[in-house]
């Protein structure tokens, strides 16, 4: 059996492992926090009688924490690896989970709510993805359109919550959810390794060279350091692009059972859909992620992002039922696929130096949209009875990264 073990690991390169113990994690973790939460909005309205706009704050706390403490993951990231922030983010997800259960007030939901945050930005999104990047350059786009494919799998959680909701209680479903964080996400984080120039394991010497025979080194690859970055503007576009991906994407995931209700479709099947928006999208995930590591990253970011406004068009008209598959897959491909060329595009522009704290930066970018996307969102539903103009609002606005990455020439880019 050691033998065999020896020689799986021979033949496997590690990285992979890194991919396959991060994968779980982020599907769970995201399938609770980010896709699950429009769950808990009817339960809530029915107990405690919050208005909408105050139970997507939540949401937008989300956004708010994660545009305070990404930066500092990142550098703590980069200091002391994925492993030991995946472990403690574990932690903080299953108290904040059990706290939520036992919300009183409005206050007490928020405090619980956030807490959580700050756990879920301590095992997924970035950190995962960081800890893919430190073994990955040569198929760079396939290995994170496999560890994004995570986020898009957690759709499979969504009606799971909802079916745990209803034949118990939220409280109890989050009990359960809570526990369940802890025993799967730190035996998993043993598995996350340092990159193997720093892992002191002579069984991966040579890894760092080579990989099957081809260099893991671009020649000629330079490092872009913070201060760089931040003064270039395609990174500053970039940010932008994700400011805009992510107030789109939060505010619907957030508001789409409400939504859905409202045109008089179940809760079961609007639960069916939730889950199937982030399931689709591994079909962008994936697919741009493999069609990254052949085309041009610059142009198949502009289509992502093209093909999420053409799906909110769709979405707009609901009411026939017809138009729902082309949300589906417009919308969660385009948004899956632009998430990860985000990240590999980064990876390819920047390199890896400094990865942790510029994808920080990008999602604090993006977080800053997080704060604003849901709260809008719900406050439109609140002054105006329906949502359909905070749909057209959305869909306006994803239109202008499309316009912007089509003129970017990351060769001749310059410094602001």
């Amino acid at each position: 059996m050691a033998g065999k073990v020896k020689f799986m690991r021979a033949r496997i390169f590690y990285g992979w492992w890194v991919v396959c113990a991060c994968f779980p994690i982020g599907l769970y973790v995201s399938g609770i926090t980010v896709y699950g939460f429009t769950a808990f909005f009817e339960p809530f309205v029915r107990e405690f009688g919050w208005s909408y706009t105050q139970i997507s704050f939540a949401a937008s706390l989300r956004g708010l924490e994660a545009g305070i403490f990404s930066p500092v993951v990142g550098i703590l990231v980069d200091r002391f690896g994925s492993r030991k922030i995946i472990q403690a983010g574990t932690l903080l997800c299953g108290l904040g989970l059990l706290l939520l259960s036992m919300t009183r007030s409005l206050l007490m939901f928020y405090c619980g709510f956030l807490l959580l945050a700050f756990g879920a930005t301590g095992c997924m999104g970035l950190v995962t993805m960081t800890a893919v990047a430190d073994w990955f350059q040569k198929d760079s786009g396939k290995a994170f359109g496999v560890m994004s494919s995570a986020f898009g799998a957690s759709g499979l959680l969504v009606p799971l919550i909802v079916w745990l909701i209803d034949v118990s209680s939220w409280r109890t479903a989050l009990v359960i959810m809570g526990v369940g964080m802890w025993g799967l996400g730190i035996p998993l984080s043993f598995v996350v390794r340092k990159r193997p120039r720093e892992s002191g394991d002579p069984a991966e010497e040579g890894v760092q060279g080579k990989v099957d025979g081809r260099s893991t080194i671009e020649p000629g690859k330079t490092e872009m350091t913070v201060r760089e970055a931040l003064r270039n503007k395609v990174f500053l576009q970039l940010a932008a692009a994700e400011w805009a991906r992510t107030m789109t994407v939060t505010a619907l995931v957030t508001h789409i059972m409400p939504y859905l209700a409202q045109s008089g479709m179940s809760r079961a099947a609007a639960g069916l859909i939730a889950g199937g928006i982030p399931l689709v999208s591994i079909i962008g995930r994936f697919g741009l992620g493999w069609l990254a590591d052949v085309f041009s990253k610059k142009d198949l970011y502009a289509i992502a992002f093209f093909s999420m406004a053409l799906g909110l068009l769709a979405f707009c008209f609901v009411d026939f039922r017809w138009t729902i598959p082309f949300f589906l897959l417009l919308f969660s491909s385009g948004t899956g696929g632009g998430m990860v060329i985000r990240v590999a595009l980064l990876r390819e522009y920047c390199g890896s130096a400094a990865f942790g704290r510029l994808l920080g930066i990008i999602m604090a970018s993006g977080a800053v949209g997080g704060i604003v996307g849901p709260t809008l969102a719900g406050w439109v539903f609140d002054t105006f009875g329906n949502y359909q103009w905070a749909w057209y609002g959305f869909m306006g606005i994803i239109i202008l990264p499309t316009i912007m990455i089509l003129r970017w020439d990351v060769k001749k880019a310059t410094t602001v």
